[in-house]
């Protein structure tokens, strides 16, 4: 039997056996590679995402701290880089290293971009880099699609708040709507009304949805009992605990927008809680000012196995920081799907001084 490069498995095992080894093979997988890859996998991306939580949830994973780039003249903007490892059956290690420079969108331009960096397991060497800006946007999303239907009181259905109306945002909607979830309407809100308005022509001319663009944040909050806040804030500023008393459900992906009297009166799901409670996100905040966890209700696993008993009185509020595992286990997917399609660009000799001698 020949391996990918030529090399017999019986050959390859004699040169293991000698203590001789060849790098292995180095891939580019591009992005409109990965675009394809996960429009025609979206099943498969779903089960990635929630793989990759299972495992973490076991202790199968290594998750450290995320390390920012910030730039003094510059406080909007920085590059993050997400180092972590996932086995069980995935078996890689790697890095997302993702930029956020919210001037871009000026220009017309993506806020974020990212790259992928996948090592083998054995040896360490890396194996592949994935244009990862999509595959970060689809791993909040459907993480956050995942959530949502497992922490809702009356899941799928009901009416869509949306506060912030970027890429994030539009991608989480485009989860759950492939999740079958049935919208009667969608409230949106945007500091600029601009981006809210094209939020909304995207509703009606692609998914055919009634879209509602409010000038009052508090109404498209009270009007909903889905809520998605995806903005750029860095400080909370949410902190009328009245305009959750329909207690809905909240995916708080941008982890700033609340302020910590709201998260305190609300049943708390993260994704990690060390993570989650950390570089002043609300639930940070919160944490600082009680002087304890007791508000975190649980994680998504603890969701998912069923460890955690949800109250009806009270807002459920999502706030996940976003794992490098997760990040992981849809790259590793979109890369073994791309190399079993012919679609990855192998680089030969990238490594071409590996030998000890």
């Amino acid at each position: 039997m020949e391996t990918e490069t030529g090399t017999s498995i019986r050959d390859t095992v004699r040169q293991e056996n000698n203590g001789v080894r060849s790098a292995p093979s180095f891939f580019v997988v591009p992005g409109a590679t990965v675009k394809r890859v996960m429009d025609d996998h979206k099943s498969e991306v779903f089960d990635a995402v929630e793989t990759a939580y299972r495992l973490h949830g076991s202790g199968q994973s290594v998750n450290p701290d995320s390390y920012f780039l910030r730039y003094p003249d510059k406080p909007s903007s920085r590059i993050i880089a997400l180092p972590a490892h996932l086995g069980g059956q995935v078996q890689k290690s790697g890095i997302k290293w993702i930029s956020s420079f919210p001037e871009n969108r000026s220009s017309n331009l993506a806020r974020a971009s990212a790259v992928l960096i996948l090592n083998d397991p054995t040896t360490g060497y890396p194996i592949a880099c994935i244009e990862a800006s999509l595959i970060s946007a689809t791993r909040t999303a459907a993480s956050a699609a995942l959530a949502a239907e497992n922490i809702s009181p009356d899941p799928f259905k009901g009416t869509l708040g949306v506060i912030g109306t970027g890429v994030i945002a539009r991608t989480t909607v485009e989860w759950l709507l492939f999740r079958k979830w049935k919208f009667n309407k969608v409230n949106l809100y945007d500091v600029d009304r601009g981006e809210a308005e094209q939020f909304g022509n995207w509703l009606r001319d692609v998914h055919d949805l009634e879209a509602v663009i409010h000038d009052r944040l508090d109404d498209a909050v009270t009007e909903s009992s889905l809520i998605l806040f995806a903005t750029t804030t860095l400080e909370p500023y949410f902190s009328d605990e009245k305009l959750f008393s329909h207690s809905p459900t909240v995916l708080h992906l941008s982890l700033r927008d609340i302020c910590p009297n709201v998260i305190l009166a609300s049943q708390n799901i993260v994704d990690d809680v060390e993570h989650s409670l950390k570089a002043k996100t609300s639930l940070h905040l919160a944490e600082m000012e009680v002087g304890n966890r007791d508000f975190v209700a649980g994680t998504l696993v603890d969701v998912l196995e069923k460890k955690v008993e949800f109250v009806n009185d009270r807002p459920r509020i999502f706030s996940p920081f976003g794992l490098g595992v997760l990040d992981l286990g849809v790259g590793n997917f979109v890369y073994e799907a791309a190399r079993s399609a012919g679609s990855a660009m192998e680089l030969p000799h990238f490594f071409s001084n590996s030998s000890r001698w």
